[in-house]
């Protein structure tokens, strides 16, 4: 019964009730427009997942549960505009639908609402999860700053890269099941463990989308295929193609990303032939698997109900499946 599937009907039907369109229309439209986009839910379902997998309500858990989603549609909106990306989920962004004005506004209105849908909880709650929703939001933006300092920036390592996907997407998932945790009214080792499991599923996820926003389908994805090609991204896949490229391959990857003024077609189509060719998009994949495997080692070791750990397992199984 308590299945991914189960979670997100049940998180859905608990936006619905909350997903209106305030006054004045032109702030409040874009927020019911973003959150309606649909997607896989995962942080929500994450932290209802944890709360009941540690013998609590997820019912408890729907607000957190709401406010993590808000604050990461938050950030979507604020990263499209910095992306210049004109999809979100296979629909016109924020900004392209509207403007920009409206998008940095109807953004920051949102972070306000995702911390007021804390205000739920009970005192000794509250206190436990404002602080890990303050702290998570900043490295959030840390994440984005380093991002967008990559841009610019001639080398970056990958640890560098490593420690920005850390903070700029898998925190938020790691406090998505220490938030689960919390409500389950859990002391902080398991607490702990429960933000490690979900932060190495982050840095799995976050390389996943790396690799599909090279190799994707365009219509699955929900994004520009080819976006972060476009506009210069260092992902892991540039990044590690330039660690293991020969000369030649090294010089025509950084021509590309530096002088080449020619089709952008052109410039994605051999892009995406150099992360094969030198080894960096298998060697991507082998890094999703092996930080699957160790956010499966520590659910594995959680003590809880094994029913819903299988469906926990699954639903992060099914995540990961994308490119397999």
């Amino acid at each position: 019964m308590y299945n991914a599937r189960y979670f997100q009907d049940e998180f859905n039907d608990f936006l619905e009730l909350h997903n209106h369109s305030d006054t004045p229309h032109t702030l409040y439209d874009p927020v019911a427009y973003i959150m309606s986009l649909g997607g896989k839910r995962v942080r929500p379902v994450l932290a209802l997942m944890t709360t009941r997998l540690l013998g609590g309500d997820h019912q408890e858990a729907m607000s957190a549960a709401l406010s993590l989603e808000v604050f990461h549609n938050f950030s979507l909106v604020h990263d499209d505009i910095m992306d210049r990306a004109p999809l979100r989920r296979g629909k016109s962004s924020v900004h392209e639908k509207w403007d920009l004005n409206t998008a940095i506004l109807s953004g920051d209105v949102m972070l306000i609402a995702a911390y007021q849908l804390l205000e739920v909880y009970e005192a000794s709650m509250f206190k436990q999860l404002v602080p890990l929703f303050t702290r998570t939001a900043r490295e959030v933006c840390e994440g984005q700053q380093y991002d967008m300092d990559f841009e610019t920036q001639d080398e970056v390592s990958v640890a560098e890269y490593l420690n920005m996907i850390r903070l700029k997407t898998a925190v938020l998932l790691g406090a998505a099941m220490q938030m689960g945790a919390i409500i389950g009214k859990k002391g902080e080792e398991i607490q702990k463990h429960c933000f490690d499991i979900g932060l190495n599923l982050g840095m799995a996820f976050q390389l996943q989308d790396d690799y599909l926003d090279a190799f994707g389908d365009q219509d699955k994805f929900g994004k520009q295929v080819g976006g972060d090609i476009a506009t210069n991204k260092k992902t892991y896949l540039y990044i590690q193609a330039l660690n293991l490229a020969t000369t030649e391959q090294r010089k025509e990857l950084r021509h590309f990303y530096s002088e080449f003024k020619g089709p952008i077609d052109e410039k994605i189509a051999r892009v995406k032939q150099l992360f094969k060719e030198t080894g960096a998009a298998a060697d991507n994949i082998e890094q999703v698997k092996t930080y699957t495997m160790q956010a499966f080692e520590l659910l594995n070791s959680l003590e809880g109900e094994t029913d819903i750990k299988n469906k926990l397992h699954g639903f992060a199984q099914d995540l990961m499946g994308r490119i397999s």
